[in-house]
């Protein structure tokens, strides 16, 4: 995977985070309003709406999940490219002691 690869991938993830996040509040939203409506008027063509809105915000976020773990660790979870040499002093070669 190339440098460029990398960055596309990465943005590519935090889009779907943020994606991700707006499709839960509409699952929080259409549940609620789902709930609430079979408690007033049960069968009615509100209840329905919202429950078919549900579903659609389900089956958007079960699929942005899928994605991002497609994707694979980001962040945090990659190895780190800078490593540290242990028993160096972090001086500069012309730096006297």
């Amino acid at each position: 995977m190339t440098h460029t690869d990398d960055t596309r991938a990465a943005g590519a993830a935090r889009q779907l985070r943020r994606i991700r996040a707006f499709y839960a509040a509409g699952v929080v939203l259409w549940t609620a309003s789902s709930v609430w409506t079979m408690g007033d008027s049960p069968g009615s063509r509100p209840m329905w709406t919202s429950l078919l809105l549900l579903a659609v915000f389900t089956g958007l976020l079960l699929m942005a999940c899928r994605w991002l773990r497609r994707l694979g660790p980001t962040g945090s979870a990659r190895p780190s490219r800078h490593v540290t040499l242990s028993g160096r002093s972090g001086r500069h070669a012309m730096s006297k002691p």
